[in-house]
């Protein structure tokens, strides 16, 4: 497999299922997307917003909400492994891409996979097991919060940096050097938790004891 990201502004997602995978899924993509719910019942659960539709769909009734929503994604996640190959072969007809929940290690072949994720806007890290070991993917999503914590700041950061640093005609070979040694440099880091401007002062700092016409 080779990882993707994937622009769901605008879009719609079809997630057959209201069980607790179709609920996790549905806030999921509610960050972005428009998504719909297909379930019989939903119990308590929260859905992010989703519009909630209540019905038993079989495999002809998938069909039609496929072409009433025009989905960009299905996602397949009921307990029935026939209703989730239902949707997922409607959804191929459709051209829509396809999140089989109840796939595990061995993934069909087009199935899109949603890894666990971490994100910082404008910063989104993300890493995938294949099915195989979902404990580990929250592990490492974990470690990830902890570790890059102000990812999204340094981003900011350094873009600010690279505009600036273009302005003034460095050559890009120098800065890709100094932001490099920015976004390497701990005291810049920790200086993020004083607030960008803190930050921006450290990292110019950083840039200042570089070689080159960046002095």
């Amino acid at each position: 497999m080779i990882p993707l990201l994937h622009d769901f502004d605008g879009e719609t997602v079809l997630v057959v299922g209201g069980g607790p995978v179709g609920a996790r899924k549905a806030r999921r993509f509610a960050e972005e997307a428009s998504v719909v719910v297909l379930s019989p019942e939903f119990g308590e659960r929260e859905f992010g917003g989703a519009e909630l539709v209540r019905a038993a769909p079989d495999a002809d009734e998938i069909r039609r909400w496929i072409a009433r929503t025009d989905p960009a994604l299905v996602v397949a996640a009921t307990d029935d492994p026939d209703l989730n190959a239902a949707a997922e072969s409607a959804a191929r007809d459709h051209g829509a891409l396809v999140n089989r929940a109840d796939d595990h290690g061995e993934q069909s072949v087009g199935n899109v996979v949603v890894p666990a994720t971490v994100r910082d806007d404008p910063v989104t890290m993300a890493v995938a097991t294949g099915g195989r070991a979902p404990a580990l993917s929250k592990h490492l999503r974990e470690r990830f919060e902890s570790e890059f914590a102000g990812a999204g700041e340094m981003a900011e950061l350094t873009g600010d940096l690279r505009e600036t640093l273009k302005s003034e005609g460095i050559p890009p070979a120098e800065r890709r050097d100094a932001v490099r040694a920015v976004v390497r440099d701990r005291a810049v880091w920790k200086a993020l938790d004083s607030g960008r401007p803190k930050a921006r002062q450290v990292a110019e700092d950083v840039i200042g004891d570089l070689p080159g016409e960046t002095t």
